[in-house]
This record gives C-alpha cells, sequence and structure tokens, in this order.
C-alpha cells in the first residue's frame, strides 16, 4: 500500500454543502479495486454520529465521531456554508481539537472550498499558502492574516495540508492525491470515469469575473467611456487627459480617485476583459480579436492573457465558448479617434 492511501475521513457537520461532500465520496468512497488493490476506506464522521442533516435537506449515515480522525491516513473537511463564511460563526471545537490531534498523527489534512476556513481556525495553515473559492479569498486573508491566500489557483499542496479553490476545484484536487498516492494512469482511470479532465491547465483566475470599474467621478465616466470606445486603437495617458481637459498629472490622481488604479492599467484590464468576451460570444480569430482589443498581434495578446486569466486564449475559449447572438458575428472595430 503507498502512502495515503487507507482510511479517508470526512468531517461532515450539519448544513454542509452536498457538492463538495460529493466530490470525496464519489472518488475515494467508490469502490475501484479494480485499478487499484487496496483501494481507500471512507468513513463520515461528525462531532454527533447517526444521522446529520446536510443542505437542502438531505441526511447522511455518519456512523463515526471525530475521534475517528485521529487514525485516518486523510482528513477530508468540504465546504462549509456560504452563511457561515460570511457571519464569521464559530467552527466546533470538537473538530478543531480532532483535527490538531489528526495532523499531530501524521494524517494528510486536506479542505476543499470553503473548508479552508475550518483548518485556519485550527490553526493548520499560519504560515502556508492556501486556496479558497475566490469569492471568499479576502474574506480569509483578513479573518487569518498568517494565512498566506492565493486567489488564483485550483489548488494548494503543501504536503501535510492541502487546500482547494471552489467548487469543482475539489475534484482537481482529489484527482491529484490519487495521482500522488497510486499514480497517473490510476487517477487519470478515474477522470474519464467521471468523465472530467485529469487535470486542468490553469488555475481559478479564468473563472474570475472580469472587474467592473467605479463609475467615473469626477467628470471622468465620458472619458472612460470614450476609451472603451476606441480600445482598438493605442491610447495615451496624453490623449486621454486631452479628452478630459486637464493635465496629464490631474487625469492621472482623479483617475485614480474614481477607479482606484492608474488610467494604463485600467485600460489594460478592459482590454482583457474584451478579449474574454468575444471569446466566448465568437468565433473570431485570436488575431483579430487581439486586434479589436488594441493588443496588436496575438502572440502579444497571448503573452498578456496567459499571464492574467492563468490559460491561453484557445483554452479558455475551448472551456468557455458557447453560442450567442453574438457567436459567429463580426464585430466592428470602434471608430478612428482624432
Amino acid at each position: 500500500m503507498r502512502a495515503g492511501t487507507g482510511v479517508v475521513a470526512l468531517a461532515v457537520t450539519a448544513d454542509m454543502p452536498m457538492f463538495e461532500l460529493s466530490i470525496a465520496c464519489e472518488i475515494f468512497g467508490t469502490d475501484r479495486r479494480d485499478l487499484a488493490d487496496p483501494w481507500y476506506e471512507l468513513r463520515l464522521c461528525a462531532a454527533e454520529p447517526g444521522r446529520t442533516r446536510t443542505q437542502n435537506g438531505f441526511v447522511l449515515h455518519t456512523p463515526y465521531d471525530l475521534e475517528a480522525l485521529a487514525a485516518a491516513g486523510t482528513v477530508v473537511v468540504p465546504a462549509l456554508p456560504a452563511d457561515a463564511v460570511l457571519s464569521g460563526a464559530p467552527v466546533d471545537p470538537r473538530l478543531l481539537r480532532a483535527l490538531r490531534e489528526a495532523h499531530a498523527n501524521g494524517a494528510r489534512i486536506v479542505s476543499l472550498c470553503t473548508g479552508a476556513f475550518v483548518l485556519a481556525a485550527a490553526g493548520l495553515l499560519d504560515g502556508r499558502r492556501a486556496a479558497t473559492h475566490w469569492m471568499y479569498a479576502d474574506v480569509l486573508g483578513a479573518r487569518h492574516p498568517r494565512v498566506r491566500v492565493d486567489p488564483a489557483v485550483l489548488y494548494v499542496d503543501e504536503g501535510d495540508v492541502l487546500t482547494s479553490a471552489g467548487r469543482s476545484a475539489g475534484i482537481d484536487l482529489c484527482l491529484h492525491l490519487v495521482r500522488t498516492d497510486l499514480g497517473a494512469e490510476v487517477a487519470n482511470q478515474v477522470a474519464r470515469r467521471m468523465v472530467v479532465p485529469a487535470h486542468r491547465p490553469g488555475g481559478q483566475a479564468q473563472y474570475i469575473e472580469a472587474p467592473v470599474p467605479r463609475s467615473g467621478g469626477d467628470g471622468l465616466a465620458p472619458v472612460l467611456q470614450r476609451a472603451i470606445e476606441h480600445m482598438d486603437q493605442q491610447l495615451t495617458v496624453a490623449q486621454m487627459a486631452c479628452w478630459a481637459g486637464v493635465s496629464a498629472r490631474t487625469l492621472v490622481r482623479r483617475f485614480h480617485d474614481a477607479t482606484g488604479t492608474t488610467p494604463l492599467r485600467w485600460l489594460h484590464a478592459q482590454r482583457l476583459a474584451r478579449a474574454r468576451h468575444l471569446l466566448e460570444a465568437t468565433d473570431l480569430p485570436v488575431e483579430r480579436i487581439s486586434r479589436l482589443c488594441g493588443m496588436g498581434t496575438a502572440g502579444n495578446l497571448r503573452h498578456h492573457f496567459t499571464r492574467a486569466v492563468g490559460v491561453t486564449p484557445m483554452e479558455y475559449r475551448r472551456a468557455f465558448h458557447g453560442r450567442s447572438p453574438l457567436a459567429g458575428s463580426s464585430v466592428s472595430s470602434a471608430r478612428s479617434c482624432r
């Protein structure tokens, strides 16, 4: 038996979302001894053994108590309810003690999605890099400043403590555990049976909504709109300042007050947002999209897009392209600005 196989204990709590819980049950709880023998032994554990009601009224049979975590080779903490995360509701101290004891006994501690908040409350993420759902990454960092939250990755492997990003990223992390324990071929077979990728490129940055700038205050709204309309051109701060009828220095100051960033950084973010939209909603070639976004060449767009989103434009299109009223249509370039 390779390291990491054996007992996988799931820490089940009341009102826990079923999605992340079901990920762990599917990957570790389904008997796949035809792929590797022995397979994992899954144990559902709760502070009050018996029946635990999860989100949406599902009731699970949880025959093990939290003391069983200490005897497991791997302990998985699925997600917390969103209300509990946002309200900062305290985690059951019995669960925190059980996690610390399991870790001290050499167990591999794993969290899925917002389960990272439980690990952080137990002190297991102090000084470590960690992932959670991008919507709650700032909350985790503010609530637990000793945790180095990475909002862009699908999962983080710190050896004895592993954390995943939001929702389906739990599949990526659990398959990573299988790959670590039993090899790539077994992990690939499990992924194939689940009809999911064995390994997804990039990180969760590709799933984060493009930021919408705050409305331009101090008379900047027309400047922002004009910049968006002429995004296919090479714009400068001096040109935008001319549109606003102010000096470049004044524009930079007002721009920061209105949007929280500089004119060129804001413009760069808008170019990437347009690229994402065109990749999702049209069949335009990447070269054409790069010109419409003011990125120049396809190579330049590829460089900046990959750096910001974590995947190439073509990988992003394969993941998110959907037929819409714009699909297949041509997009006219913005009117020339003089």
